[in-house]
């Protein structure tokens, strides 16, 4: 209710790229005076085993939020069991002009044309060298702005060879639409290159990380069904399902630009849909996470439901506010606790 109130009366009222800056340094702050502590770890119900990782919850932050590596220590405390950092790309870069990313309210959704704004490998593994506590970290990788479709690749391998050693698993991000170009990385040759590059890299490392390739919610069904393939085909760990979407058809705010995707609810039923052919096509030789719409436990839940080992929100702990974690933590774990957990959820104590 406070935070309803404080939206209302002046959040809504700030441009929602320095809401959002406000908000992480707000939350950061909490946590180093230790002003979170009070709001405990999930409950221990909430538990999985994927990846070869523990998550204290299967509600995740996903990339986006924390794209410099600034406060994804506080966003762990507020109750999310992994925060997906970026998406990072080898040098810093500034991303698309300002205002760029604008709120829906009346969707429950935002709009962004961000264009990958970050700080460049080099400081977000400064941030990362000093992390520790539970909270899963991983690493969200794309193309630069500039880059060409041949040094696409390049550009993921000098990323990997950065950040690996300090992530628990890695991201391939080969589906924002803000970036020209990107989206076309779906096409299976083109990411069969990626991930090529990208294993290199881990191998030049003498390390092993999950990797996960996160795709569009618009690609035709059989390109879903295609990149599911090649995932299994590479070997790899999982599926990120999915990014934000083109589609403007059905929006109730007048007026959104085209270009840039939209996320939050306007999203739900395209990403359940896909996280649904994902699973009849992979069946559990995939980790799913699935992103886009969610906003609820009863949200999370019909994604475990569905198929998803994991679940990620954007938009919906946007709109919540910092307590929003904890309460849909709170309402899954009573879900768990009243009986056997569905498909994709396992309790780390009987995993």
């Amino acid at each position: 209710m406070l935070y309803r109130l404080l939206y209302a009366l002046v959040l809504r009222r700030i441009p929602p790229e320095t809401a959002h800056a406000l908000a992480a340094r707000g939350v950061t702050l909490a946590h180093r005076l230790g002003l979170l502590r009070v709001l405990g770890r999930p409950d221990p119900v909430l538990a999985v085993e994927a990846l070869g990782l523990r998550f204290e919850s299967p509600l995740g932050v996903a990339a986006g939020v924390d794209k410099d590596a600034s406060w994804f220590a506080g966003l762990g405390a507020l109750g999310f069991g992994a925060v997906e950092i970026g998406t990072v790309t080898p040098l810093a870069q500034e991303g698309n002009p300002r205002p760029r990313v604008r709120r829906l309210t009346a969707d429950r959704a935002l709009q962004n044309s961000m264009g990958f704004p970050n700080p460049g490998a080099d400081a977000v593994a400064a941030r990362l060298v000093h992390r520790s506590g539970p909270t899963v970290v991983g690493v969200n990788v794309g193309r630069s702005k500039g880059a060409t479709a041949e040094r696409a690749a390049g550009d993921y391998r000098a990323t990997v060879l950065r950040l690996a050693p300090l992530a628990d698993y890695l991201v391939l991000n080969v589906s924002s639409p803000n970036t020209p170009g990107l989206r076309d990385l779906q096409a299976v040759e083109p990411l069969r290159g990626i991930v090529a590059a990208v294993r290199e890299a881990l191998a030049e490392l003498g390390i092993e990380r999950p990797v996960l390739v996160k795709i569009a919610p618009d690609l035709a069904d059989e390109d879903v069904d295609a990149i599911a393939d090649l995932a299994l085909e590479l070997g790899l760990d999982g599926i990120v399902a999915t990014n934000t979407t083109v589609a403007r058809a059905g929006l109730r705010t007048a007026g959104v630009p085209a270009a840039g995707g939209v996320s939050g609810a306007p999203l739900k039923a395209r990403s359940i849909e896909v996280l649904r052919r994902l699973r009849a096509r992979a069946g559990d030789r995939l980790v799913l996470v699935s992103a886009g719409g969610v906003e609820t436990a009863d949200d999370v839940w019909e994604r475990l439901q569905a198929g998803a080992t994991l679940v990620q929100a954007y938009t919906g702990f946007v709109y919540g506010g910092p307590g929003w974690p904890r309460k849909v933590n709170r309402d899954l774990a009573r879900r768990l606790r009243g009986g056997t957990p569905p498909a994709g959820v396992e309790p780390a104590s009987r995993a």
